[in-house]
């Protein structure tokens, strides 16, 4: 437990990565079991737990806890609307981890390679959480999005996410409603503004550290 707690941000990286590489290859693999639900289930309780140990953390917290027992009643009793609860209730507790690991990576201190991964933690969780958004906004406003294989599932959301605050615009996937298209360009430019906010921070922290 000890080791999990000095490196829970690396722990956080590589759960996330997991997530993005072989999600949609488990999906394929076994469709009948979700594992890209599941995945993105871990990514949250990998995120609450990386940042349970900063303040203010209750909340989300609270959040994971009542998303485990939304997904349970789902799979269950299959109660309407659960998931869409669900769904929410992860939107809200990766934006508040995802700020906390924020707070963590621009805050005072050495920099170090926790620092580092909290970064990078923010930044991927930024992207599964604008494609999980993409995937209910399609859900509440059809046809939100054009794909050119005819079909935008919770995969081709997250993967449409990553192009898109990436700057690839590979052109495959394409919002075709001005919700979407207003969203993505949040997520684009606010996607620049964090990298270019990050590197300058993390060379300023550097280089008062040599100086001290």
């Amino acid at each position: 437990m000890t080791v999990y707690r000095r490196h829970r941000f690396a722990w956080l990286f590589v759960s996330l990565l997991l997530t993005l590489a072989a999600g949609p290859t488990l999906d394929v693999l076994v469709p009948k079991h979700n594992p890209l639900q599941v995945l993105l289930a871990v990514n949250l309780l990998a995120a609450i737990g990386g940042v349970a140990r900063e303040r203010d953390m209750r909340i989300p917290l609270f959040l994971g806890v009542a998303f485990i027992a939304a997904r349970v009643l789902q799979a269950a009793l299959h109660v309407p609307g659960m998931l869409a609860v669900s769904d929410g209730l992860w939107l809200i507790g990766v934006a508040l981890t995802m700020v906390a690991s924020v707070r963590h990576a621009f805050g005072r201190g050495v920099v170090d390679a926790e620092r580092i991964f909290a970064a990078l933690d923010a930044y991927l969780l930024a992207g599964l959480l604008f494609g999980v958004a993409y995937w209910m906004l399609d859900r509440v406003w059809p046809t939100s999005f054009a794909s050119t294989t005819g079909t935008f599932d919770p995969f081709h959301a997250i993967y449409f996410s990553f192009v898109t605050i990436a700057t690839l615009g590979y052109g495959d996937v394409t919002p075709a409603s001005e919700p979407a298209r207003g969203l993505a360009i949040v997520e684009g430019v606010s996607g620049q503004l964090y990298l270019t906010v990050l590197v300058a921070r993390l060379v300023s922290l550097y280089a008062r550290q040599h100086e001290d």
